[in-house]
């Protein structure tokens, strides 16, 4: 305690001293501000007078010119007015006009800076303004303002001062107490930590040259075995966006995030002379966007909406969320020319790479034009990175198949960035594969990355299988890694999630409020059964089987008809593609079909084909709506809309039927799980979903929102960024001791 005086004393007379230095400037201060103010004030006054005062010298009335001067002299500040006449009628004032003051000193004084008086009431400033009228000089007008209110206000500031300077000095002095008290007890932790032998845990600089090594390898020890503690005890973290920023302050020190893909997170469209912003129907940007939010890092995508370009800055690069929401992470957009798009995206990412990672039964189509555009739009994406980098080790996490050969690229341009490259479509056999005319490029591509990503084991077994099959690398199967150009990528599992809680929970209305206002939207009795379905219209999602299921389940079971109604959003996506347009038709076509056939008069339509994009609201409404949601992919990576209908279901109703062939499927087992083929068996496990008992649904929904809720999409991101921490410190020592 004497130690923390020694400072706190010498400390509080400072602060006096320096209060009652600066007390005598603020008041001087003060006193200027009021008298530059009231001076410009009296040229104001001077100029609203002047008509006034020369009709009453015209018409010489100097009774009626006294009462307007003596009007003016009811505002508070204004304590006296006077006139000198140009004519030499003798000097007209107010009763309260100071003694002393002449005309011949005061015209002579007209323009001139004010001067002060002294008064029992206090200080008084004296303003002397011409004035003219059609270039003839009426007289002077003399304006007296009252100052006293300036010595009350410098009394109050002064006291605020004072106020100021005394809590400013017990903060500090608070504060130093509290470092000084602290600096001691560290001071003699260490010293028990020097007689205990703890001393090889300083740092290594401290120490000597023999054991420095020593030091290093202890300190990297004790950090892997936080980490080994950190994923033990993630069994029991419950993540959320607080959870993932501490991953990054505490294991990653707050190292930048660069999250890089295809599709961008909001679009903006012109619509006549108003740009509108929307969400993509994208189970990346739903993955991902939250992610985002919580890590406050750069997101670089391609700017595809016809008002992209009007909403950034001149580095191409804007802030979101919008408004009204509070700006969270940095979107920079890459601008594509319409051959680029064509090619690298409507081409070989779609066209081929789709086709051949899906087993849909589409022909996969290769053309060395396309391959071109691709590898040129993977090259903008990749010196984006390096242009939006604020550092030379950013963690860069690239998504999807669109941009295969960014993480060779970006490890090309930024040796010491860590790459983390996410594959979120299936990965087909070496067989399959090995039909893409440049399946070595992408394979070398991939594997510049420094952790590889699948959502399902078996799609990291089909990757390290077709690597063995094709090039030449070294494949650890123990550790599942593979080694090329001297550089280690680690092929792993993460199984993608959803945000939870959902960030469209809070403003939801209640399951009631929205069975009712579905039902009502579309024509149905407040009982209805409803069924849902919410994907792109894609030929990989199964839509045409899950109509087709509609279908049998009215052959099969009479009692349905008229009674149930399948809802099908379907937003649309890459139209220029021909199979795209003919899947489009033919499943308008299957609706319109099932609407013929099984709408009798008044009864609700068996099917509502939707193909229309819904904001995020618009879908969470539905699915608290549906007593059956239908997730019947052909072939999917995971499919999202499985587990954001479990996520949706608060009541812990609903029923969820989802393919065999989704990864959600080796997660939910508690859903009624189908092979979208067999049209009977979806038929049949739609017609189980509508009679399930209220307490069956409970019981499955319950297991399945446990499991979305434990791990959701920030534990998804966490143990990736988590994996690189550990690959950063394991590189750095490696490095150490090389």
């Amino acid at each position: 305690m004497r130690l923390s005086l020694r400072f706190v004393l010498p400390l509080l007379v400072a602060l006096g001293l320096l209060g009652y230095a600066v007390v005598p400037l603020v008041d001087r201060l003060i006193l200027g501000w009021f008298v530059r103010d009231l001076d410009m004030r009296a040229t104001l006054v001077a100029n609203t007078a002047r008509e006034r005062v020369h009709d009453l010298v015209r018409s010489r009335d100097r009774k009626a010119l006294l009462d307007y001067f003596t009007r003016l002299t009811e505002d508070e500040r204004v304590f006296a007015v006077g006139f000198c006449p140009s004519d030499s009628s003798g000097f007209l004032a107010t009763t309260n006009l100071p003694e002393g003051l002449r005309c011949d000193e005061l015209q002579s004084e007209a323009g001139a800076p004010p001067r002060l008086l002294s008064s029992p009431s206090g200080p008084l400033m004296v303003s002397v303004r011409s004035l003219a009228d059609d270039g003839r000089r009426l007289g002077e007008l003399v304006l007296v303002h009252d100052l006293s209110f300036v010595a009350r206000r410098s009394a109050e500031t002064r006291k605020y001062i004072f106020y100021l300077f005394v809590g400013l000095g017990f903060t500090i002095a608070l504060i130093t107490v509290i470092i000084a008290q602290l600096s001691w007890r560290g001071w003699v932790h260490g010293l028990r930590a020097v007689l205990r032998g703890d001393v090889l845990l300083r740092p290594a600089r401290a120490l000597g040259p023999e054991l420095r090594p020593i030091a290093r390898d202890v300190r990297a020890l004790i950090r892997e075995l936080e980490t080994a503690r950190r994923a033990v005890d993630e069994e029991q973290v419950a993540w959320a966006p607080d959870t993932l920023r501490a991953v990054l302050n505490d294991d990653l020190r707050g190292q930048e995030v660069i999250v890089v893909s295809n599709r961008e997170p909001y679009i903006h469209v012109r619509q006549g002379r108003t740009i509108q912003v929307s969400r993509p129907a994208s189970g990346l940007v739903t993955a991902l966007e939250p992610v985002m939010r919580a890590c406050s890092g750069t997101w670089i995508a391609h700017g595809s909406g016809s008002g992209d370009r009007e909403t950034v800055d001149r580095h191409d690069r804007l802030e979101v969320p919008p408004p009204p929401e509070s700006s969270a992470y940095r979107l920079r957009r890459v601008w594509l020319t319409e051959q680029e798009e064509a090619g690298y995206y409507y081409g070989f990412s779609n066209e081929g790479l789709w086709p051949l990672c899906h087993n849909a039964h589409v022909r996969p189509v290769f053309r060395t034009a396309d391959w071109e555009q691709y590898a040129k739009v993977n090259q903008a994406f990749a010196r984006a990175v390096a242009e939006e980098a604020r550092s030379e080790d950013p963690i860069v996490l690239v998504h999807d198949y669109h941009l295969a050969l960014a993480p060779r690229m970006i490890r090309e341009a930024m040796p010491a960035a860590t790459v983390i490259a996410f594959w979120h479509i299936p990965w087909p056999n070496p067989e399959a594969f090995a039909i893409c005319p440049w399946r070595e490029e992408l394979l070398d591509g991939l594997l510049g990355s420094s952790i590889l990503g699948f959502h399902t084991q078996f799609h990291c077994n089909n990757f390290v299988d077709t690597v063995e099959r094709l090039i030449e690398a070294r494949v650890d199967r123990e550790l599942f890694s593979v080694t090329t150009k001297g550089a280690v990528t680690s092929v792993k599992r993460y199984p993608i999630s959803v945000e939870w809680p959902s960030s469209v929970a809070a403003a939801a209305p209640s399951v009631e409020c929205c069975r009712d206002a579905v039902r009502k939207r579309h024509g149905l009795p407040p009982g209805h059964a409803l069924g849902v379905g919410i994907d792109r219209l894609d030929y990989t999602k199964g839509i045409e089987e899950r109509l087709r299921a509609v279908e049998r389940l009215f052959e099969m079971r009479r009692e349905w008809v008229g009674r149930f109604t399948f809802v099908q959003i379907a937003a649309p996506t890459r139209s220029r593609i021909e199979q795209y347009q003919q899947y489009d038709a033919h499943v308008r076509a299957l609706a319109e079909k099932l609407n013929a056939r099984f709408a009798d008069g008044d009864r609700p339509p068996p099917v509502v084909l939707c193909v229309e994009h819904h904001q995020p609201e618009q879908v969470y409404e539905y699915y608290r709506a549906a007593d059956v949601c239908m997730v019947t992919s052909l072939h999917d990576g995971m499919n999202l809309v499985a587990k954001e209908f479990v996520s949706a279901r608060d009541d812990e109703r609903g029923v969820l039927i989802l393919s065999q062939f989704t990864g959600a499927s080796r997660e939910l087992p508690e859903a009624l799980i189908v092979n979208p083929y067999d049209t009977d068996q979806c038929a049949s496990a739609l017609h189980v979903a509508l009679s399930m008992p209220a307490a069956d649904q409970r019981a499955r929904m319950r297991l399945m929102r446990g499991l979305v809720r434990e791990f959701n999409v920030y534990r998804w991101a966490g143990r990736m960024l988590l994996d690189a921490a550990h690959m950063r410190r394991r590189d750095r020592v490696l490095e150490r001791g090389a």
